[in-house]
């Protein structure tokens, strides 16, 4: 189905409507895929050339790493790290999804949004949607997790946001090294400033995440930026 707009577009009329109606940005985004023809914002981005390219990372990644998949609100960042998720799962890896933003019945609907069926994968995939995730929290939960188990961190930026966890450098410090002990693969959604989209660069990079508090982001491994719907990985020098 084409769209009346590059997606760009269509996520800046959907920023606009979200300001004027006083709405959230993705009910926004909901409206503007609804008049696309689609049922919601993630069914019409899970459709666009090069959603799944970042399955194409899977390879690349070993045990012990830790991953920083970043992009801008309604670039693919979630859908993306489940289409990744899911590549771990068909290897025979278990997969975990730990989010501080969606309900177990909103990651069901991402899945089946890129055609992935949570019931291929009984057994081997698991979601969490506690408000108690911390380093702390995600070691406890995964602490029988066998060897090479991939587990996403929605999102980085709240890891933090409760007063009685420690600072964001010392959890991710922490869970670096609980992973390299483990031979587990963490992947952290993350946020990209704003001044990002008046760069007029395809990718953002490193420099533009987001850190409302200090954090070495050399500490992770590979780092996979998106942006309509595409994904450039890097790994560390």
């Amino acid at each position: 189905m084409n769209l009346s707009a590059p997606i760009h577009q269509l996520k800046r009329r959907a920023r606009l409507l979200s300001r004027a109606e006083h709405i959230p940005l993705h009910a926004a985004l909901d409206r503007i895929a609804v008049e696309e023809g689609y049922r919601s914002w993630s069914l019409l981005a899970a459709k666009q050339p090069g959603m799944t390219s970042v399955r194409a990372l899977w390879p690349l990644l070993e045990p012990g790493d830790l991953v920083l998949l970043a992009g801008r609100p309604g670039q693919g960042k979630t859908l993306a790290s489940l289409a990744l998720l899911a590549e771990a799962m068909r290897s025979g890896c278990r997969g975990v999804f730990l989010t501080l933003e969606y309900t177990p019945s909103d990651v069901l609907s991402r899945l089946r949004a890129i055609r992935i069926e949570p019931r291929d994968f009984v057994g081997l995939f698991d979601c969490d949607c506690s408000d108690a995730i911390s380093a702390d929290y995600i070691a406890a939960r995964l602490a029988d997790a066998p060897r090479g188990t991939m587990a996403v961190i929605d999102y980085l930026q709240l890891l933090d946001q409760r007063r009685e966890t420690p600072e964001l450098a010392l959890q991710v410090r922490m869970l670096k090294a609980f992973a390299q002990e483990r031979g587990l693969i963490l992947v952290f959604i993350s946020q990209i400033d704003r001044a990002y989209e008046g760069s007029g660069r395809p990718f953002p990079e490193i420099a533009d995440v987001r850190l409302p508090n200090p954090l070495d982001l050399s500490l992770f491994d590979k780092t996979c930026f998106v942006n309509r719907g595409e994904a450039r990985f890097r790994a560390a020098a």
